[in-house]
């Protein structure tokens, strides 16, 4: 997993984001935002689980050798937690169960709801949120959160 230098330019209906490109690459082309970022676009994003891009809205993606007119893959990623088979059994949780994420903090503790979790070999325990999400808690830096209910 890892994010390029290289940057490209994402045009929507009603405005333009520089995004970086992440890896490593999928059989389809996808496009992560913010619903921020969805309404600086002019899009709906709808929020999706990684890979599930049948029926979203499209965008145009401009780079230094062209651009390309996607006709779906924008959406905004369902936050999620990316744990190792080992962490799994130590968390008690399994691939593809729907767990709260509780996180504390002096100015803004907040409970995450409908966190999905993935687990594979190939993860590092990681909880991925974007960037609304972070700033929902004043996020800075690494932060630390408790799973707190399975479904």
């Amino acid at each position: 997993q890892y994010a390029s230098e290289q940057k490209i330019q994402v045009v929507g209906p009603k405005g333009s984001l520089m995004m970086s490109i992440l890896g490593p690459t999928r059989k389809d082309t996808q496009i992560e935002v913010s619903l921020s970022d969805a309404r600086t676009l002019g899009v709906k994003a709808l929020i999706r689980e990684s890979g599930d891009i049948k029926g979203t809205a499209g965008c145009k993606i401009v780079g230094p050798c062209g651009e390309v007119e996607l006709t779906e893959g924008v959406i905004a990623a369902k936050r999620h937690i990316h744990v190792t088979p080992e962490a799994a059994v130590e968390l008690n949780v399994k691939d593809k169960d729907i767990v709260s994420v509780k996180v504390d903090s002096a100015e803004r503790s907040i409970i995450f709801g409908d966190v999905v979790v993935r687990v594979s070999a190939s993860y590092a325990l990681a909880m991925h949120v974007d960037t609304d999400e972070s700033n929902a808690g004043a996020f800075k830096g690494e932060v630390f959160g408790e799973i707190v209910r399975c479904c």
